[in-house]
């Protein structure tokens, strides 16, 4: 990616509204401001957290000519398209709440991808304050026996605990909707007033609030970038070997199997399926793994 020039000025993607992007340049005076912005031709795969290049076409509008590296890039994927969550960040925050009650194949899905994408992970559970704590703790016992931070949450009540976990990260909240991404944000930052929607009770589901990414700065050095509300989150950018090492508690046994192509599916002396067996691994987690494989071969 050449470097800007003097037609061309370079910005970060705050905002990722299909087609068009929210940019903020850096003016001389040190002031930020937001731009709107198209690509060229029909190609938009670009993310909030994107450092890009483009050209000004008016005092508010540009084209934007390219990007520059990414350190990281989330996003998920299924057998006809990908779309992209956000780029350059350093955390994912994965929100669950304890209303409406959470997926956790999709809470599996979103520890995959960030262990793929090398993203540190966080399991928030939110909205402690309303609904049956000790069970969903229960339920996330196992991801804290992996060794994933699961942070206990009442953003309405008190955001303070999330604060420090924040400091010196780009973070993306991700998550079912309802969970309270929005609020979140809104406790994080109450300056915005970012909407949110009262959650359906009847559906067990939460109400779409968010239905762009958008990246806000929490200080110089914390950003945070709130993404639309997630129903499924497909893998199928990831090969095997990506997948099974995203798999944290298997890697102790990789390259152990009697057989070099080992697929961790039924082979004989899987190292994997042995420490199933031997209670070292869990059969739910590896449950998932083969689903994802069968998956990624349809």
């Amino acid at each position: 990616m050449k470097a800007a020039t003097r037609e061309t000025q370079t910005g970060l993607v705050v905002a990722a509204y299909g087609k068009r992007y929210g940019v903020e340049l850096q003016d001389e005076s040190a002031s930020k401001r937001e731009i709107s912005c198209v690509t060229r031709g029909k190609k938009t795969d670009l993310a909030c957290g994107d450092i890009v290049n483009l050209k000004l076409t008016d005092t508010h509008e540009a084209v934007i000519e390219g990007y520059l590296p990414r350190k990281t890039l989330l996003y998920r994927s299924n057998a006809y398209r990908s779309k992209f969550l956000a780029a350059n960040v350093t955390q994912m925050v994965i929100v669950l709440a304890t209303s409406p009650s959470f997926y956790e194949e999709l809470l599996n899905r979103c520890l995959i991808a960030a262990e793929a994408a090398g993203v540190k992970p966080l399991i928030l559970l939110n909205k402690c304050d309303i609904a049956d704590k000790e069970s969903a703790m229960q339920r996330l016992a196992l991801y804290s026996s992996l060794g994933y931070q699961v942070l206990p949450l009442s953003a309405k009540e008190d955001i303070s605990p999330l604060k420090p976990l924040l400091q010196g990260h780009t973070s993306v909240l991700v998550g079912q909707s309802g969970m309270g991404k929005s609020t979140i944000t809104n406790a994080l930052l109450p300056e915005l007033g970012i909407r949110t929607q009262e959650v359906s009770t009847v559906l067990d589901s939460g109400k779409h609030t968010t239905t762009a990414a958008h990246l806000y700065h929490l200080d110089a050095n914390s950003h945070l970038i709130d993404s639309p509300g997630l129903q499924e989150f497909g893998l199928n950018h990831l090969d095997i070997e990506a997948l099974e090492h995203a798999f944290i508690e298997f890697r102790p046994y990789l390259g152990k199997c009697r057989f070099n192509n080992c697929r961790h599916l039924k082979e004989p002396d899987c190292a994997i399926s042995n420490a199933v067996n031997e209670g070292k691994v869990s059969s739910e987690r590896w449950t998932y793994f083969k689903n994802l494989v069968g998956e990624i071969d349809r």
